[in-house]
């Protein structure tokens, strides 16, 4: 039966909400679902339209007809329609006389929710954060992007430890997204030349909040096979695919806003994979007001924001210019350019040869250029001084905005319901207030230790559920019930290691001395355990590497299951682990990490920080709220680093971090242990807000771009 056969006229609003993701980060509105069905909710892994195609219809009956249910249904409506209709949101009062101006957002992947898994890591969810909170503060806010049917890959550890890639098609009837259609019905459709051919693409629309999402997908009858795969998956294939991805992204993406009749007034790249969307922008003035090359540059640098994520030379898109020349031959001339002219806007040396770079391209034709942390911006700066070589290093017009979270996202609902208590049941809306949080003093003890001790308990009992569940399937044996933590103990000092495995964020730090470790781990008294977690990319072996060298540990019998490697990380799992650990370990190769986000979540959580100090942590450290890894400095070699940052990871453990956890007073609290749990929300929480964040894209960037 269709949903809307079997909805009761008195729930009839049901699957417009569950077609919003404004549900998923609204606390009360996520408990109408539970309400709904929790076992449904549980099976469906969290997805209400899910949930709503396989609800029965007398199940539905039984709902409409009992009243407490239809009046918190009412109660969800009224504060759904409310946020979404607002007209005195921050962005509305602030910028009043800008607030109709459209802002685009371009990225690669938006991280959501686990429902709509088109997201690899750190990039994705922090796009995703910042949809939402352009949703919360009103901004006239659109994103673009891909709907990736295959979205990114499963991960499966088997009993050797090497990573294995399961990709599964997206089931977009029982997914939060509604495809964009003509008023006859037919799916609206745009194409780009790529290469020889035309490639169509479709478009699916995912609502959060007040925000459209619009995503192209290439899986249409008009394509050919190669074609119809070139949005299939996120991140994969040669350069070639990945060429072809981003000029559908950025070029492609610009005539999807075209088609809906969407005109925006900025065009912000998150990182370099959409800048070929400056190409078409300069095509469209050039082909309407016959400008030269130079005067439409002009308008278009203007209007363009550009975000790197990417501290590192090697991390940057670049093409070979026999590739640029056979996708874009047939388009430097609609831009008043020769092959020279249009190289040259992306020109840079590579350590394979010159190339034609995506960020050399974004910060050329952009007027307004950032990094992700302090530390960041100052990286950027130095590594891209050659394209301003007029300018000295500290004068290169790249500033740095820090990354944040989405609070309400984040949040455990456990401490959510404690700032309630102490803070104000409105604390949500003055996040970003440090003086807020100052209120924290107000919270005893008792109440904040309880909270987090149930939030370990709760992170404990979900991978005792996940690993159960695995061995009654016949998808895990007897060691894979070990390794993904089913010795795992409630009441041990428990580290949490959750991110991407690449190699520079030297995940097996902590085994540089074995023997150590395991007096640390082991000891009878004051025992440790860490888990870990996280996928390498399916190209990246040596990433895969450190998974099985870690997988092999886990599953030792040296080692007294006081390791645990968690497959198939995602959202959901995350937010357990940077909730429910005690202490949040980053240790990356300074200066590699642009920012991290997942030690701010942690930290929001009363979740203490042990981190190198490099990215956000170089400006969220103050001594009194979790522990600095090494030094801030930058070493002569990779061996020296991680022989220094290994002994102080150590020492930290020994004399500071396990007898602070381990102090406790006749009420069994550790209240030394607490005061660093408090601090680290009180200093984190308002400054690594994606709240904060937002607003000061909206002062420093958008609104200067859209008055220029």
């Amino acid at each position: 039966m269709a949903i809307e056969d079997k909805i009761p006229a008195k729930l009839q609003r049901l699957p417009e909400l569950a077609n919003n993701l404004w549900w998923s980060w609204n606390l009360d509105a996520r408990l109408l679902w539970k309400r709904l069905d929790y076992p449904l909710w549980k099976k469906t892994r969290h997805n209400p339209v899910q949930m709503l195609h396989e609800i029965s219809a007398e199940e539905l009956q039984e709902k409409a007809s009992d009243p407490s249910f239809v009046r918190y249904y009412n109660k969800i409506l009224l504060r759904f329609d409310e946020e979404l209709n607002s007209k005195k949101l921050w962005y509305q009062t602030a910028h009043a006389d800008v607030a109709d101006k459209t802002i685009a957002y371009f990225s690669a992947e938006f991280g959501l929710h686990n429902s709509l898994p088109i997201y690899s890591g750190g990039l994705g969810i922090l796009s995703g954060d910042h949809v939402k909170e352009a949703s919360d503060l009103g901004l006239n806010f659109v994103g673009v992007g891909f709907m990736y049917p295959q979205g990114y890959f499963r991960q499966r550890i088997p009993t050797h430890g090497w990573q294995e890639a399961v990709y599964q098609q997206l089931n977009m009837e029982q997914s939060p997204v509604d495809l964009v259609r003509q008023n006859d019905g037919q799916p609206i459709k745009i194409h780009v030349r790529i290469d020889d051919s035309e490639v169509y693409a479709q478009i699916w629309e995912v609502k959060v909040g007040r925000v459209s999402l619009y995503m192209m997908d290439t899986d249409v009858a008009e394509n050919d096979p190669w074609n119809r795969e070139l949005s299939a998956r996120l991140y994969s294939g040669d350069s070639e695919m990945r060429i072809r991805q981003e000029i559908m992204l950025g070029i492609g993406g610009v005539r999807v806003l075209r088609a809906l009749g969407i005109a925006p007034e900025v065009w912000h790249m998150n990182e370099g994979h959409s800048a070929f969307l400056v190409l078409e922008l300069v095509r469209e003035i050039v082909a309407k007001e016959g400008l030269s090359f130079h005067d439409a540059a002009m308008k278009v640098r203007d209007k363009a924001i550009f975000t790197t994520h990417t501290p590192v030379p090697a991390g940057h898109d670049a093409f070979p210019f026999h590739m640029m020349e056979k996708y874009f031959a047939y388009f430097w001339p609609q831009l008043n350019l020769d092959r020279e002219g249009f190289l040259n806007l992306g020109r840079h040396e590579e350590p394979w040869g010159v190339a034609f770079n995506m960020t050399v391209l974004a910060l050329k034709m952009s007027n307004f250029a950032n990094g992700v942390s302090q530390l960041h911006g100052q990286v950027s700066r130095e590594m891209w001084q050659p394209v301003w070589p007029d300018k000295e290093v500290n004068d290169v017009p790249i500033t740095a905005i820090t990354n944040g979270i989405h609070v309400p996202t984040w949040i455990a609902s456990d401490m959510h319901a404690l700032f309630s208590k102490h803070l104000g049941p409105d604390w949500i809306h003055h996040q970003d207030d440090p003086k807020m949080w100052e209120l924290l003093k107000e919270i005893p003890d008792e109440e904040l230790w309880h909270v987090h001790s149930e939030l370990r308990s709760k992170l404990l009992n979900r991978l005792r559920f996940r690993t159960r569940q695995r061995w009654t399937q016949g998808r895990h044996d007897a060691t894979q019930v070990l390794t993904n933590g089913g010795f795992l103990d409630p009441d041990t000092l428990t580290i949490g290691f959750a991110r991407r495995f690449a190699t520079y964020k030297r995940a097996t730090l902590i085994f540089r001395d074995p023997e150590r470790l395991k007096r640390i781990l082991l000891d009878q008294d004051r025992p440790v355990q860490i888990i870990f977690a996280g996928k390498a990319h399916p190209a990246d072996d040596p990433g895969k590497h450190l998974i099985q060298t870690i997988y092999n540990i886990a599953k030792s019998h040296d080692w007294g299951g006081r390791i645990a490697f968690i497959e198939d990380y995602d959202m959901h799992m995350g937010r357990y682990l940077k909730q429910g650990v005690d202490v949040w370990m980053n240790n990356p190769r300074r200066p590699r990490e642009a920012s991290g986000t997942s030690g701010m979540k942690a930290a929001l959580n009363g979740v203490p920080n042990l981190s190198i100090l490099d990215g956000w942590w170089v400006e969220g450290y103050n001594g009194a709220n979790g522990w600095a890894i090494g030094e801030n400095r930058v070493y002569d070699s990779h061996e020296e680093q991680d022989a220094a940052d290994a002994e102080s990871l150590y020492r930290l453990l020994e004399e500071e971090i396990v007898p602070l956890y381990y102090d406790r007073d006749h009420d069994q609290i550790p209240r030394g242990w607490v005061e660093v749990m408090r601090e680290s929300i009180r200093s984190n929480a308002a400054l690594f807000s994606m709240r904060r964040m937002v607003k000061e894209y909206t002062d420093l960037l958008y609104v200067p771009a859209i008055k220029n």
